[in-house]
């Protein structure tokens, strides 16, 4: 008797396919390990514009509260560009899983299917909105790593660069549009700014709640309502931390930042370090910052 073979229907998965398990809690936990904990960090850095002149302490007196927000967050973020180990191994590493969670984030927005049009309920519109704050975020990401890290000021306003050693005056700068105050151009910064950092802010936590289930921590209704509870108590302290930093940053009085930038940076450095850092940072800006004579005025402890 002879047989007939027929062709199998069934194809062999694909290596995405066979590891999904395994990949869709990689990225899940990318989303919280480094990413969100980078996010938190930065966040609680940045807001120091607002708060910092409470953590100067003694170091505080004679400065009004913006004033020692720039002294405090210019420690700061010296401290971290100069003394963190291995900084550019913590940033391709951040980097490298920001991309991994989008590439991944992509592909599950794109061929996932939200209720939102039939269902319009709660987990529907949390759903398009994750999605959504996800495409804004990373465009958002790029141009917030392209600018202030990587030096791209061909997409900054008046060209400003970003730098560590005159961090808030710089920043100050970059959303205000130039180096003499507030222009069209920096509103608009300003806004994208905002809706950047609230949209991401929103994304980390939803995605925090949606990881518990993922991992299978958060299985009942009752325990997911608790822990969504737990996710927006978060969220809302990490949006206050993020509107209280990029709130300091807008309002920043660039001349007087500059100022007590550059009495730390004499201190730290010496008189002649510092003017040559002044031209390696500064050069073809104006107003140039203020220069080292100038600096027995600006500081109030003086």
């Amino acid at each position: 008797m002879s047989q007939t073979s027929t062709p199998s229907s069934s194809r062999k998965p694909s290596l995405f396919q066979k590891h999904h398990f395994l990949i869709r809690r990689l990225h899940s936990l990318t989303g919280i390990v480094p990413i969100g904990v980078f996010l938190i960090a930065h966040l609680v850095t940045n807001s120091s514009l607002a708060w910092g002149k409470f953590g100067l302490r003694a170091e505080g007196d004679g400065y009004s509260l913006a004033e020692g927000g720039v002294k405090y967050f210019q420690k700061e973020v010296s401290w971290i560009n100069t003394q963190v180990p291995h900084l550019l191994l913590i940033e391709f590493t951040l980097w490298g899983a920001i991309a991994f969670h989008s590439i991944l984030g992509f592909y599950y927005a794109t061929t996932g299917k939200g209720n939102l049009t039939r269902y319009a309920h709660q987990d529907n519109w949390r759903y398009s909105l994750q999605r959504w704050s996800g495409y804004f975020g990373i465009l958002f990401i790029f141009y917030h790593i392209a600018t202030l890290r990587w030096g791209w000021s061909f997409l900054v306003p008046a060209g400003t660069q970003w730098s560590h050693e005159f961090s808030a005056s710089t920043l100050a700068s970059a959303l205000q549009g130039s180096t003499g105050g507030w222009t069209a151009a920096g509103v608009a910064i300003s806004l994208f700014y905002f809706v950047g950092i609230s949209l991401l802010v929103f994304h980390f936590a939803n995605g925090l709640w949606s990881a518990a289930i993922t991992w299978g921590l958060t299985v009942s209704e009752s325990a997911q309502r608790r822990w969504g509870l737990a996710c927006a108590g978060m969220g809302a302290g990490l949006m206050l931390a993020a509107w209280a930093a990029l709130g300091g940053a807008m309002l920043i009085d660039q001349d007087a930042a500059r100022a007590i930038e550059s009495k730390l940076s004499v201190d730290e450095h010496g008189l002649e370090d510092h003017e040559e850092r002044i031209k390696e940072y500064f050069a073809g800006l104006a107003p140039p910052p203020v220069q080292p004579d100038e600096q027995a005025n600006a500081d109030p402890s003086d």
